[in-house]
C-alpha cells in the first residue's frame, strides 16, 4: 500500500474539483464531497494500474507536493492506493 495527497477545492457553484497533487495527471470531480472521493480514488486506482500495464514506475508520494490549480485547497487528505504490483522508486 502507498498513499498520495489529494487536494479539494469547493467550487462556488458548489461542486468539488480534486487533484493527486503527488501523481500527476489523476484528477476528478464530483457534486458533493462524497462524489469527489470516491471519482478520485477510481482515478487514481486507473492511472495507476496504465502505468504499471505499461511497464512505467509509479511516482513517489511526495507530501509537500503542491497543488496545479494556483489557490490553496480547502483540504487535503491521503488516499490510500493498494496494488500488488507497486515498486517504489528510490531517489
Amino acid at each position: 500500500m502507498v498513499e498520495y495527497h489529494a487536494a479539494f477545492f469547493k467550487q462556488d457553484d458548489g461542486w468539488y474539483v480534486v487533484e493527486v497533487v503527488d501523481f500527476p495527471g489523476v484528477a476528478s470531480q464530483g457534486k458533493t464531497l462524497r462524489s469527489a472521493r470516491v471519482m478520485i480514488r477510481d482515478a487514481l486506482k486507473l492511472m495507476a494500474q496504465d502505468q504499471l500495464e505499461r511497464d512505467f514506475h509509479l511516482p513517489p508520494p511526495n507530501p509537500r507536493a503542491k497543488p496545479t490549480m494556483g489557490k490553496k485547497p480547502d483540504f487535503v487528505e491521503k488516499i490510500a492506493l493498494h496494488t500488488r504490483f507497486y515498486t517504489p522508486v528510490v531517489k
